[in-house]
């Protein structure tokens, strides 16, 4: 099937966002569409254009857009993810889905991966016309949800080691919120790098984040260092109140997140369906493990989402 990109910008509490729409070419009638709400630092064109292609070329519109502070989208200070405004600009984006021309609002879906994930949910179960949801790995709970022995002994560290780095995020948390309050530029950590100046320090992770620097221009590694002073939090009864069907796709060996954890809450939802693949956190995004994921979340959107 052919495929049409084009390029849309909407505005979320009077920031303009840019966003990209794939959808199929000429279609004979209105099509459902995709929300799509990336991850800790993602950008619109990291990963999300290898699953949108894919739900496109399926006969689903999909939608992917830029947070606020990031990519190509507006916002002061730069490289700023702030839970709260993205939860926002993601609202903000499935109102530009439901407006648009060839659209049929009445069938637009939710799809979040990692940090994304934990947005979906908490738009998902305040909206009731959300037709279907899809959640790759979602970080719920960025404490309770989280994988921290499980990362601490695939970096081989020891509990000193830990409550060090710890201390050192959180010290640069603070300082860069009072930066913030005084008007003054961030302090940056590095999304990927070394314990104590990076959110990720897996040394296996290393050529994953090398092919997003060569692949996704729009995407710089580093975030204000302030994200850690207001992380996700799950709110329990939140699945709970999703009327729409769920996919939950988690990975057997992730380390950041707690497959565990996740399973618990899905196991509340009304309608959930939980899929485990035997690969770690961001090898769902790669390779075969990439494939299957992708084939069963078409699948899955297809037969809630097309007449």
């Amino acid at each position: 099937m052919q495929l049409e990109r084009t390029l849309l910008t909407f505005r979320s509490e009077g920031v303009v966002c840019a966003a990209t729409l794939f959808a199929p070419a000429a279609p004979v009638a209105e099509v459902p569409c995709v929300v799509m709400a990336n991850g800790f630092s993602g950008t619109m064109d990291w990963i999300l254009p290898w699953f949108a292609e894919r739900f496109a070329a399926a006969g689903l519109a999909t939608l992917t857009f830029d947070y606020r502070h990031l990519g190509k989208s507006e916002g002061e200070p730069r490289q700023l993810v702030d839970v709260r405004a993205q939860r926002a600009d993601l609202r903000a984006a499935v109102a530009l889905a439901r407006s648009r021309p060839g659209i049929s609002a009445g069938r637009v879906a939710l799809w979040g991966t990692s940090l994304g994930g934990s947005h979906v949910v908490e738009v998902a179960a305040g909206d009731p016309h959300i037709a279907a949801v899809v959640l790759n790995m979602p970080a719920l709970d960025a404490l309770a949800g989280a994988n921290a022995k499980e990362k601490r002994e695939r970096a081989r560290v020891g509990r000193a080691m830990t409550a060090w780095v710890t201390a050192r995020l959180l010290a640069a948390a603070v300082r860069d919120a009072a930066r913030g309050a005084l008007g003054r530029p961030p302090r940056y950590l590095a999304v990927y790098g070394a314990p104590g100046e990076a959110f990720f320090t897996d040394p296996e992770l290393a050529p994953r984040f090398e092919r997003v620097a060569a692949e996704s221009p729009t995407w710089q590694n580093r975030v204000a260092a302030r994200f850690l002073l207001r992380v996700p939090r799950y709110r329990e009864g939140t699945m709970e109140r999703i009327a729409a069907p769920i996919l939950v796709c988690l990975a057997e060996h992730d380390v950041e997140v707690s497959a565990e954890f996740v399973k618990a809450k899905a196991a509340k939802a009304r309608r959930a369906e939980v899929r485990v693949y035997p690969a770690g956190h961001f090898d769902l995004y790669h390779g075969e493990a990439f494939e299957r994921v992708v084939a069963d979340q078409t699948e899955f959107l297809r037969a809630h989402l097309l007449p």
